[in-house]
């Protein structure tokens, strides 16, 4: 660090802290959730009570029964949606809520003529009203697609609802209708229309009324997530993009990720005086920020600041992937945050590389057989790379990703070829073949993006299915033989998660708490490279730097890893859309900083 991180009071830090989880908001989304629960159940199962608002309600006009019934059911199907979000002090969850529940309560008594029922939802009323400032947060960033998602989740709760609703009344059922005509009779329903299912008494309206209040529910909600304001995914604007390029351009050599703040689908949060910055993406509710602060180091607590004020006023879970010691430590001063060792990033100084040596044996070999097989490389910036070049460099990355899910959050660019990237370096392998591919001689890619003024940090491999095996090895050592032309003096390999925990349960003497650990780790690399990306990692004998996550309490980390992972493309919860429906774009994100699964294999 070039200079002291300014420290605050208690007081501050206080404030910086962000929002713990609220007793109040808690208890009562939990509470919402059972008289939810509740509702449905007075909907699905009727059972009048002998009293004298039964023979009142008997003498009533129209069907008060089958309308209650409907009522009670799609008040609690909302107010089992609301019930996270008052978990999260959501405003609107709020509003909702204090509207449905004297509705639902109206529904309890009308039709079973419940007066628990009824006590229920006003007692859940009073702390609602009586702590209506706890439920401040504003809403969560959203689009349109929301709305497709709704509706598909929505009608298949819809359809499954309804087939309990068809079948919980057998004493009062024609006939014996099969689990096609149930099916049949809640499409029916759900839609408005009689289906093949008969019932005797008033029996069918409150069956039909009931599945008709599930197919307007499902209409109206999904209609509603359509129409309303669209709050976009994160992104950088120029101006955003300008001044973090204005502040990596002085401070960039302080963290090798800080070049990935500017990926185009982050947000960023500016100190006071506009000298240091946090990027972030919103992920199922957790802020995600990723690396070190950008810019002055003194002015980072301002911009961790605004960080965990944005976090606060959503009442989003702060988190910080992959950042430094220096950063961690920062970061858990002053937010009063912990941390947790991630795994440690590796660092390899241009001067202290060579080949020779009994260590490099390995790579040496691999390499030498690799060039005798005819295979050449180029080491160059972006900037002197021509278009045309670029483009198939472009399309034969994402030709070549191993999944159909982009992954790379936290250390991935998520673009190549980009005219405001010059500064980037590729190296590309090429073999001149008597029948060319689709790409030309091009078989294999790395792409790094610029760490400060004399490093380059990787951001992805790429390769040709039909590439002889070892191109990674290959380019990173053509990478590295090549840097000190380019001014280049340490370069950023990949990421390995749990380095230390792998790299001591291997060793004589490790204790059986170690050797369990390890073998877990070992039996996840199956699926997710933890061990694999160690030791590729490791052939190139680099120096090993420590990176942290930040995180606020220890029951937030299992939504914290999930997020990450959404984040980095590891799990996709989004609704799957055919690839030729696929927005196609220049970028191509690695797994875990640049290694696809394949590479490894191949490796």
């Amino acid at each position: 660090m070039s200079g002291e991180v300014p420290s605050r009071s208690s007081a501050a830090r206080r404030i910086l802290r962000g929002p713990r989880p609220e007793a109040v908001p808690a208890l009562v989304g939990r509470a919402c959730a059972l008289v939810g629960v509740l509702d449905i159940a007075a909907g699905v199962f009727p059972r009048f009570r002998h009293s004298r608002m039964h023979a009142m309600a008997e003498v009533l006009p129209g069907a008060l029964g089958p309308f209650a019934a409907a009522l009670s059911l799609s008040t609690g199907v909302l107010l089992l949606l609301l019930a996270h979000g008052l978990k999260r002090r959501k405003r609107r969850a709020w509003r909702a809520a204090v509207a449905l529940l004297p509705a639902g309560a109206v529904a309890q008594f009308v039709y079973r003529h419940s007066v628990i029922g009824v006590l229920i939802s006003l007692v859940l009323l009073v702390p609602l009203l009586r702590h209506r400032s706890e439920f401040a947060a504003l809403p969560d960033p959203r689009s349109r697609w929301r709305a497709l998602a709704n509706f598909v989740l929505m009608g298949a709760g819809s359809l499954v609802l309804g087939l309990v609703v068809v079948s919980v009344h057998p004493k009062r059922t024609i006939g014996d209708p099969s689990v096609a005509d149930r099916l049949t009779h809640v499409l029916y329903g759900l839609f408005g229309f009689e289906g093949p299912v008969n019932y005797q008494g008033n029996t069918s309206w409150t069956v039909a009324f009931s599945l008709g209040a599930l197919g307007l529910l499902t209409t109206v909600t999904t209609i509603y997530l359509a129409l309303r304001p669209e709050h976009p995914a994160a992104r950088l604007t120029e101006e955003d993009e300008t001044l973090l390029r204005a502040l990596l351009e002085k401070h960039g050599g302080r963290d090798s990720l800080g070049h990935f703040a500017l990926r185009r689908d982050k947000a960023v949060v500016f100190s006071p005086s506009g000298k240091a910055a946090v990027t972030y993406r919103v992920v199922s509710g957790v802020m995600l920020a990723s690396g070190d602060p950008i810019g002055d180091v003194e002015a980072w607590p301002g911009a961790i600041e605004r960080f965990m004020d944005e976090a606060k006023a959503h009442s989003w879970t702060p988190a910080v992937m992959g950042c430094s010691e220096t950063g961690g430590e920062v970061w858990t001063r002053e937010t009063g945050l912990d941390a947790l060792e991630l795994g440690d990033e590796a660092v390899v100084h241009v001067a202290d590389f060579s080949l020779a040596g009994r260590a490099m044996r390995n790579v040496r070999q691999m390499v030498k057989r690799i060039e005798r097989a005819g295979y050449e490389t180029r080491v160059r910036r972006i900037r002197d790379v021509g278009e045309a070049e670029l483009d198939r460099i472009r399309r034969a990355a994402e030709d070549w990703r191993g999944t159909d899910t982009e992954r790379g959050f936290s250390m991935a660019l998520g673009r190549i070829g980009d005219p405001t990237d010059g500064d980037c370096l590729i190296a590309t392998a090429h073999k001149a073949d008597d029948q060319p591919g689709q790409y030309g001689d091009l078989k294999a890619i790395l792409h790094f993006v610029p760490w400060g003024t004399d490093g380059v940090s990787l951001d992805l491999m790429r390769r040709d299915r039909s590439a002889d095996p070892g191109m990674n090895e290959l380019l990173i050592v053509a990478a590295l033989q090549a840097a000190p032309k380019l001014g280049i003096r340490r370069v950023s390999l990949n990421f390995a998660m749990f380095r230390s925990a792998l790299a001591r349960g291997e060793k004589i003497g490790a204790g059986p708490v170690l050797r369990a650990w390890r073998g877990l780790l070992v039996f996840l690399s199956r699926w997710f490279q933890i061990e694999s990306l160690y030791k590729f990692n490791a052939k190139f004998q680099p120096r090993w730097e420590p990176r942290f996550v930040v995180y606020r309490a220890s029951g937030d980390l299992p939504r914290i890893g999930l997020a990450a992972m959404q984040a980095e493309g590891f799990v996709n919860l989004a609704l799957p859309l055919p690839r030729f429906l696929r927005r196609r774009s220049a970028v191509a994100r690695p797994c875990a900083h640049g290694l696809a699964e394949r590479d490894v294999r191949a490796a």
